[in-house]
C-alpha cells in the first residue's frame, strides 16, 4: 500500500521560505509523477507543481519563480522549496502520486505576520 507522508509546514512571514518534504513508501517512485497541491480555507484544491519522472517540472502561474520543486529518487522523496511566500500560500498542501490516486494527510501552511 502506497504511503506519503508531508512533513515541513508551519508558519511564516511574508517573505520567508518553508521546504515540504514528501516521503514515499509501498510503491515504486522513480517512473511516477509527483506532485504538490494545496487547499486554502474556503477554496477548492489546486495544482502548485509536478515533476516527473525524467525531471520535467511544471508550476501553477501564482507561484513560478517562487516555488521549486525537486525529487530524490534513491531517498523515495519530493521535495518542495518556497521562497517569497505571501499571505495568500496560506493552504494546506499535499503530495501527490496521481497514476495511483494516492494522497498524504498534508501540512499546514501559514504565511502571516
Amino acid at each position: 500500500q502506497v504511503q506519503l507522508v508531508e512533513s515541513g509546514g508551519g508558519l511564516v512571514q511574508p517573505g520567508g521560505s518553508l521546504r515540504l518534504s514528501c516521503a514515499a513508501s509501498g510503491t515504486i517512485f522513480n517512473i511516477y509523477v509527483m506532485g504538490w497541491y494545496r487547499q486554502g480555507p474556503g477554496k477548492q484544491r489546486e495544482l502548485v507543481a509536478t515533476i516527473a519522472n525524467n525531471y520535467r517540472t511544471n508550476y501553477a502561474d501564482s507561484v513560478k519563480d517562487r516555488f521549486t520543486i525537486s525529487r530524490d529518487n534513491a531517498k523515495k522523496t519530493v521535495y518542495l522549496e518556497m521562497n517569497n511566500l505571501k499571505p495568500e500560500d496560506t493552504a494546506v498542501y499535499y503530495c501527490a502520486l496521481p497514476a495511483l490516486s494516492s494522497w498524504g494527510q498534508g501540512t499546514q501552511v501559514t504565511v502571516s505576520s
